[in-house]
């Protein structure tokens, strides 16, 4: 395809994949927002579109809910003046990571953004959960365990629809409707229905002959895996642990580390992956003029 050149930019579709893909592996990144999945699955709600700088891929989100901005660009050449460029065009840059803040964004204000840490884990503790730290999680997926007849499932197209059902039965008994609800709704429905499309690993558990949990997740970087979905029955205690150490055990136990992305801000989300024991939380900034 042919590239688009500033100022010229593309709406990202899933023909983009290959190109987006191969900038950054060449240039891995560890956040992660900076992942074709991702952005394509959440397409519907932040409107990314892309454009090259100087050589440099640089994705610009426009979500509803907050200013416009771009990631970091993802390339070598001439790094601040395509910051300097993307700043002239957008208010901010967003979720940059720390390194990169430090070794290119002196001259400019940076402010951190918490809410959109990433929660960093290493692989072989999600898998083995050893240590009084973890005594609470491995007790309740035993409980679970004795409690429910249940499988582990690689998943494969014939789950999906059975995963939707999970989803809606989810948004139900949980009583939730917001703009970002309905957001998080049309990503799934897109991880869905672009499966197989997008490479994207999932797992499942059947409880009692129904699908009762999922989660689905993709390579970041060559030593990092990212989950960006993970649904669970709210009926069953103790699915939730099960359902973590599974989908890492069965489906990412070659990567090192597993980004569980961030908390944006719910104290309840933020304690649950606090409770997990972060290797490091991945740190973003906001930047701008």
């Amino acid at each position: 395809m042919n590239l688009p050149y500033y100022p010229s930019f593309k709406t990202l579709e899933l023909e983009d994949r290959d190109i987006i893909r191969s900038f950054l592996d060449r240039h891995p990144v560890e956040v992660c927002e900076m992942n074709f999945g991702n952005a394509f699955i959440w397409r519907n709600f932040d409107h990314p579109r892309f454009t090259v700088i100087h050589d440099n891929l640089c994705l610009f989100f426009e979500p509803p809910d907050e200013p416009a901005y771009f990631l970091q660009p993802i390339g070598g050449d001439d790094i601040p003046g395509t910051i300097r460029t993307c700043l002239a065009h957008a208010p901010r840059l967003s979720r940059i990571p720390a390194p990169f803040a430090a070794r290119y964004c002196s001259e400019f204000q940076c402010a951190p953004d918490r809410d959109n840490f990433d929660y960093v884990y290493a692989g072989r503790d999600l898998i083995e959960l050893k240590g009084k730290k973890y005594d609470g999680k491995r007790n309740r997926i035993k409980k679970f365990e004795r409690s429910h007849a249940h499988r582990y499932l690689r998943l494969i197209p014939d789950h999906l629809q059975a995963c939707r059902q999970l989803f809606e039965e989810w948004l139900e008994e949980k009583g939730l409707l917001s703009t970002m609800i309905g957001a998080q709704k049309d990503a799934i429905q897109e991880a869905l229905t672009h499966f197989e499309a997008l490479g994207l690993a999932g797992g499942a558990i059947e409880v009692e002959g129904k699908i009762a949990a999922f989660s689905i997740g993709e390579p970041l970087n060559p030593d990092t895996a990212v989950i960006h979905i993970e649904i669970i029955s709210p009926k069953y205690d103790g699915l939730s642990q099960l359902m973590n150490r599974e989908f890492v055990k069965n489906e990412l136990a070659s990567y090192t580390f597993i980004n569980r992305e961030q908390d944006m801000g719910v104290p309840g989300l933020r304690r649950a992956k606090l409770s997990y024991q972060p290797h490091h939380l991945v740190e973003k900034y906001h930047i701008w003029k």
